[in-house]
């Protein structure tokens, strides 16, 4: 039996084949010669959730759907000319519902995890979960490019090399210059010294360096800079709910990002989940310094005694761009400010609301827009028009209300949002138009 070899396209094929005339895990594992703990790994790791619905009934999830008796509670529904529908026939008013209550099916719960190969998939209208060769594939040589991107650097390394470096930098000497006098304290390559500096990763800038200042920066692909690998080792879900058990009163915010096209700008999105507000942030790229950059500049405008009041506690994906929560966690001078956890792999309903609103940007922006033509003023307007909408699971308020009125509409003054009179509101690409 093959050890320690990853698995090929091929391998994936008989897979997914294998999923699909609803084979164990085991006899899958015998036909590409792997450890059947292998395949649970590999199809738990590349689910493919989809929102499909059933044939002749449109998705929906609701537990309550076989015997709800609600008509048309949402304006698309009720503002139509046709007979009453019946939400439980309806796809739409699932998050309007007030009585909303997410189903998961149990079969998902356990060995093979997906819904290839059963048959009852063309009768369920719930939420189902796939696995995909191809897909899983591509994920799989994203992950490995990235992984040889970027620099891998832990705070305590950082320091260490920075306290030997910037120093002798600010005295006039060359990178050169000091690798030779210090080469088996640094425990790096020269070139290493460079990427580096460049990342700006160190107190001393290149503008502390003569000969550089002169020379005109070659071309090149940002890097996306990993600090630590180990980032969450003690940001666990199961670490954030010890957390709360502790500090039960305390908010959870929620933070992800939006991608428009691949490699260009994105979005920040940050969502207060009590308040139901989400406010969002243009980036260049999608890397951990940006998002880095967002909470530094939040914490200079909000001030430290608000910022800690509105990010007690923030909860994040596992993408590559929250992977250095210490700079997040604590400013400048080493206080702490908001305690960083990371949702498990997979997992991304752990972090329910910001996904949720996130359907409301994809109403102004859908898939597949340049984000990068947009400057944060639109950003800014875009968000106020979302906020300022009434909610049904808020009693019929709008986010920007409910915010107001536990915070202060003075912070949502410095956040950038104002609030659309009601007949105003524009959630469509017509906004930009």
């Amino acid at each position: 039996m093959a050890k320690y070899k990853q698995l090929t396209h091929e391998q994936r094929k008989q897979i997914e084949t294998g999923l699909q005339q609803q084979g164990s895990f085991k006899k899958i594992a015998e036909t590409i010669g792997k450890d059947c703990s292998t395949i649970s790994k590999e199809v738990r790791s590349h689910l493919i959730c989809r929102k499909t619905g059933a044939y002749g009934k449109p998705f929906n999830d609701c537990s309550l759907r076989k015997k709800c008796q609600q008509i048309d509670i949402c304006p698309t529904c009720s503002a139509s000319k046709r007979r009453p529908l019946y939400c439980s026939f309806c796809g739409r008013c699932l998050h309007t519902c007030i009585s909303y209550h997410k189903q998961v099916c149990p079969k998902l719960s356990k060995p093979p995890y997906v819904c290839n190969g059963c048959k009852q998939q063309r009768l369920c209208t719930l939420e189902k979960k796939f696995y995909n060769a191809a897909l899983a594939q591509k994920e799989y040589e994203d992950v490995l490019s990235e992984s040889r991107q970027g620099i891998a650097l832990s705070d305590e390394e950082r320091e260490r090399i920075d306290a030997i470096i910037s120093p002798l930098i600010r005295q006039g000497q060359s990178l050169h210059h000091i690798y030779l006098e210090h080469k088996a304290e640094l425990m790096v390559s020269e070139r290493t010294l460079y990427l580096y500096m460049d990342a700006n990763l160190f107190s001393a800038r290149n503008i502390d360096m003569p000969r550089k200042v002169r020379m005109r920066p070659r071309r090149k692909r940002p890097n996306t800079i990993k600090i630590d690998t180990k980032c969450r080792q003690g940001r666990t879900m199961k670490d954030l709910n010890a957390f709360m058990a502790s500090h039960p009163d305390t908010p959870v915010v929620q933070i992800d990002s939006v991608e428009g096209t691949k490699g260009g700008a994105v979005l920040l999105t940050i969502t207060f989940v009590t308040a139901g507000l989400q406010i969002a942030f243009r980036r260049d790229h999608n890397d951990a310094q940006s998002v880095i950059t967002v909470f530094n500049q939040l914490y200079a405008t909000l001030g430290a005694g608000s910022f800690k009041e509105l990010f007690p506690v923030i909860l994040a994906d596992n993408g590559s761009e929250f992977s250095d929560p210490k700079r997040i966690e604590f400013d400048e001078h080493g206080n702490r400010r908001s305690y960083v956890f990371y949702c498990n792999a997979s997992a991304p309903y752990q972090k329910g609301s910001c996904e949720v609103h996130h359907e409301m940007i994809r109403r102004i922006l859908p898939k597949g827009v340049d984000l990068t033509a947009y400057q944060q003023e639109q950003i800014n307007l875009m968000m106020s028009h979302i906020n300022s909408y009434r909610r049904k699971t808020l009693e019929n308020k709008s986010p920007y209300e409910m915010f107001s009125f536990q915070y202060g509409e003075k912070l949502l003054k410095k956040i950038g949002l104002r609030k659309i009179p009601p007949d105003e509101i524009i959630l469509s690409p017509r906004l930009f138009k």
